[in-house]
């Protein structure tokens, strides 16, 4: 089987991924990089490690979230679409099973909130490990005059945490805000359609999703 660390060292996903974020660097957008891809393929696959999938399972969750966003090397507009063709020709070439990396760019087709929603537990696991990475490490520009709304929100998060418990069978995004950055309410204007796409995404893996900022649960 393929595994996450022969995509790691794919020629093509080494050039993709770093495409990717030369053209948001120019855009202004956040971070999108080996960083945030890392986090993403970590916490999918811990998901459904933790809820007891098979191994298997399990490392194409990894696989998809390391995947997920090279469609930003082609455009911003519909990466998730894009980066699911481009996913799908990279692992083909790789010689994985049609019906795996089928799979894989179905999870990847449906990480977008404006498009997409959970259709598997790998596309779950995707879209909780990718709506969860909220963090300054994010923001990309240097100086804080030209920030947006998303960049302070980003930059106002010196952590984020996302917490399974298998027991009450839920799991939870805990976030910590600097106010004297951005009021609470402004992630809620930035992130609500991310929030309730992981809300459904919580549900489709028979788990609840709780979204706390600060100590107070807010979702």
């Amino acid at each position: 089987m393929i595994t996450l660390e022969d995509v790691r060292k794919n020629p093509e996903v080494q050039a993709l991924v770093s495409g990717s974020q030369q053209q948001l660097n120019v855009l202004g957008y956040t971070e999108h990089s080996i960083r945030h891809t890392s986090i993403v393929s970590e916490r999918a696959g811990k998901i459904l490690q933790d809820l007891g999938y098979p191994p298997e399972r399990v490392e194409l969750a990894k696989i998809a979230g390391y995947l997920h966003d090279i469609g930003n090397c082609v455009n911003r507009q519909d990466h998730a679409h894009s980066g699911a063709i481009l996913a799908y020709d990279i692992l083909k070439d790789m010689g994985m099973e049609p019906q795996l990396r089928t799979e894989i760019m179905t999870a990847i087709g449906n990480h977008d909130e404006a498009t997409g929603t959970a259709v598997s537990d790998i596309s779950a696991a995707l879209i909780l490990a990718d709506k969860s990475d909220v963090h300054r490490n994010r923001v990309v520009k240097t100086n804080i005059a030209t920030f947006d709304k998303h960049d302070k929100v980003n930059y106002a998060v010196t952590d984020a945490q996302l917490i399974l418990d298998k027991e009450k069978r839920k799991i939870v995004l805990s976030i910590k805000i600097d106010t004297e950055i951005c009021p609470v309410l402004d992630y809620f204007e930035i992130f609500i359609d991310r929030m309730i796409m992981s809300k459904f995404a919580a549900k489709y893996l028979k788990i609840w999703f709780e979204l706390i900022i600060n100590d107070t649960k807010l979702l």
